[in-house]
Formats: structure tokens, sequence, C-alpha cells
């Protein structure tokens, strides 16, 4: 496993879709991952997270969706959020960028963060088996 130093961690970044809306749902504007993604950009301002707004992370049916990672971490996807998980989001995003391992500790992990857990994706050097 590799253990990122802390002065080799870069911002950590989360990624809000912005066409999300959820499943069943008419396709209003703005649309609920616009809105996610300037309620997430209002609560990282004044920290190190980045906001980018993308327009598909292709998590339609779990909806609006969101996605964070940092350099040598793995990549977290959630979904089910609204503009309420926002500061869930950068939470979890600056919980990420101090762990040592690349991996979102479950203890401590904001409660939307917990529950709208899609997937992990190992980082692109991942050498194999967690152990």
């Amino acid at each position: 496993m590799t253990f990122i130093e802390p002065a080799e961690r870069k911002t950590p970044t989360i990624y809000v879709c912005i066409t999300c809306r959820r499943a069943g749902e008419d396709a209003t504007e703005p649309r609920p991952g616009a809105v996610l993604a300037a309620a997430t950009a209002q609560a990282a301002a004044g920290t190190e997270v980045t906001v980018r707004r993308v327009a598909c992370l292709a998590n339609c049916n779990r909806g609006p969706s969101a996605a964070m990672r940092c350099n040598g971490s793995w990549t977290y996807v959630f979904g089910g959020l609204d503009a309420a998980c926002a500061a869930a989001l950068v939470a979890g995003a600056r919980l990420l960028a101090q762990a040592a391992d690349g991996i979102l500790p479950w203890r401590g992990r904001p409660e939307p963060l917990k529950r709208g857990l899609i997937a992990r994706v190992p980082p692109s050097d991942f050498p194999g088996e967690l152990e």
C-alpha cells in the first residue's frame, strides 16, 4: 500500500454532477445536481477543498451524485445527495486528504457519506489487494 507524505498531498477535489436529478424526476431547472454543486462550492469557500462541476458521473439511478479524491487516494462516489449534504462532502474531502493510506476512514465520516456510498475506485498506482 502506498502511503502519502503530507507534503506530497494535493488539494482534495470534489466533483459534482450538475446534470443529476433523482430517478423519475422531471427535467427541472436548476437541476438538483447544479444546486448541490453550488452549495458544495459555498461550503468549501475558505478551505483547501476544490469543487469542480462535471456534466455526468453516470450514476443516474442514484443521483444527485458527487465524487471525491486527492493525490494518491482512492476515489469515492456518492449518490442520493442533496444540497444539505454539501458540508458533509467538504468534511469528507478534508478527512480523505488527511488519510495516510488514501482510504476515507469510516470513523468520523459524515453520515451522508456512509449511507450514500456507491463505489470506491483505487488510485492509478494501486499495487493490488488490500491487506
